[in-house]
């Protein structure tokens, strides 16, 4: 069904963003009329009106998702930077590939979220812990897209630059990570959801501000409407931050030719 829609620009596009919400919304509201289903799904009206409360009337949410974003940037700096070290690093070095690929899986493999404890006894319930845990998440989606990146750069390319007399410095600069650019940015769109995940989660298992603390509060209360809109908050911020990263994409990547100009070729 969806293949035979092509929007013939952006305002047909937004058109059909904005119905799949409206008629998202209304169901909503139509189920919330039950007291039942509302107590379990909450009330869209309900959940504005809380909305509007934190930022308009008693501005409580300030504080909190101050919190909430300064871990979430950290985490999302720290992470990415390291990453991309990382992946630069063992991929251009196979030695130390080979040799720290099992220990690389095996982090990667572990459930994360089980480390907030430990991070919570390493660094306290101030904001470090939720940032070591939400760096975990983030490290290893650029770690391993950079990698890759730089794993695929054609050989041919590479001799070529070595015919020419590139150093391994210019490699680097001209070669690897131009070829790596669009792997990181692709691994960014992820990242930004994750250092929230971390942030969030971090918070809710131990903490005394933060939006995670203010969604665990309303979760002892049965209060749902407090629930869901800590869940729009964070939603509209990591949607603002992605589009951040969408931004600084599309300037860095002019090079690369756009979606529609693929198509047309």
């Amino acid at each position: 069904m969806w293949n035979l829609i092509k929007p013939t620009s952006k305002l047909s596009l937004r058109v059909w963003q904005f119905t799949i919400l409206t008629i998202f919304l209304v169901g909503w509201y139509v189920l919330s009329i039950d007291k039942k289903m509302a107590f379990f799904f909450g009330d869209p009206i309900g959940v504005v009106e809380q909305v509007w409360l934190w930022f308009f009337v008693n501005g409580d949410i300030y504080y909190h998702l101050q919190i909430t974003l300064t871990e979430t940037l950290l985490a999302f700096a720290i992470g990415t930077s390291a990453g991309m070290g990382a992946g630069l690093w063992l991929g251009l070095s196979p030695m130390a590939s080979a040799v720290l690929d099992p220990y690389i899986k095996a982090l990667n493999s572990m459930p994360r979220v089980i480390l907030a404890p430990i991070f919570a006894m390493w660094f306290g319930l101030g904001i470090w812990s939720k940032v070591a845990l939400a760096v975990t998440l983030v490290f290893f989606i650029v770690f391993f897209n950079v990698y890759q990146g730089v794993r695929e750069v054609s050989p041919t390319l590479l001799d070529n630059a070595k015919m020419l007399g590139a150093k391994q410095k210019q490699l680097l600069r001209y070669v690897y990570l131009p070829s790596a650019t669009s792997w990181v940015f692709s691994s960014l769109h992820t990242a930004v959801g994750l250092a929230f995940v971390g942030a969030v989660v971090g918070e809710y298992l131990g903490s005394a501000a933060g939006v995670g603390y203010l969604i665990l509060q309303a979760e002892g209360t049965f209060d749902i409407n407090t629930v869901m809109a800590g869940i729009v908050v964070l939603t509209i911020c990591a949607l603002l931050l992605d589009a951040s990263v969408g931004i600084i994409e599309k300037r860095l990547m002019k090079w690369q030719p756009s979606h529609g100009e693929t198509e047309k070729l």
